[in-house]
């Protein structure tokens, strides 16, 4: 039987030790290092050797586990990575997903979903523990709606708007009206539905339009 090699990063020495005692007690696994900071993980990667799958916590004391995972797909594109978090926000999920994870556990799964896990990204799937699926099967209701299509004049305008410039200023660079201008301001506050200046600065900062 072919032997899985596995990685933990995570900066909780304890959580560490009970992952590793689980995982190698089956047979098919077997715990090659652990790591309590992305970095020294990131610097032992390359020269590694083949590592079929690293479990990776989010909240590490150095580097963000998002941009570790990108960093785990950019030098080794053929490791699995599986998430193991005490972030349940489906937002959070989703971007690890967008970043190359192959499944996202809680810390507070079983030991049983933890194997089960490990075994379904180790056999190619996406693997989430019960509690991961129901979030991600939870109806959108409190999601950020989708960012709304602006035009490129729009596009500008919110970004003086956004830098504090009133509709004259804003007029006068953009040799416009001041009517036509306002007619933007309240066709952005239409489409991103915000009631002021400021709701529509912050949400468009939210959909990373600024």
């Amino acid at each position: 039987m072919s032997m899985n090699n596995i990685v933990i990063v995570d900066d909780h020495p304890i959580v560490i030790e009970g992952l590793s005692a689980l995982l190698q007690a089956d047979k098919a696994l077997e715990v090659a290092a652990t790591f309590t900071t992305g970095q020294a993980f990131l610097s032992f990667l390359p020269g590694a050797g083949f590592i079929d799958i690293v479990l990776l916590d989010i909240t590490l004391p150095d580097i963000n586990g998002v941009e570790v995972c990108k960093q785990i797909k950019k030098i080794s594109p053929e490791t699995k990575v599986l998430i193991i978090s005490n972030h349940s926000e489906r937002s959070i999920i989703l971007q690890m997903l967008q970043q190359g994870a192959s499944g996202y556990l809680l810390k507070n799964a079983s030991s049983e979903e933890l194997v089960r896990c490990v075994h379904d990204v180790l056999d190619g799937k996406v693997a989430f523990s019960a509690e991961v699926m129901t979030i991600m099967t939870r109806p959108l209701q409190n999601e950020p709606k989708a960012a709304p299509h602006l035009t490129k004049r729009e596009k500008q305008v919110l970004g003086m708007i956004a830098a504090g410039r009133t509709s004259a200023s804003i007029a006068e660079e953009l040799c416009v009206s001041q009517f036509t201008v306002e007619t933007h301001r309240r066709n952005l506050m239409q489409k991103f539905e915000a009631g002021n200046t400021a709701a529509l600065i912050r949400m468009a900062a939210a959909q990373q339009l600024l």
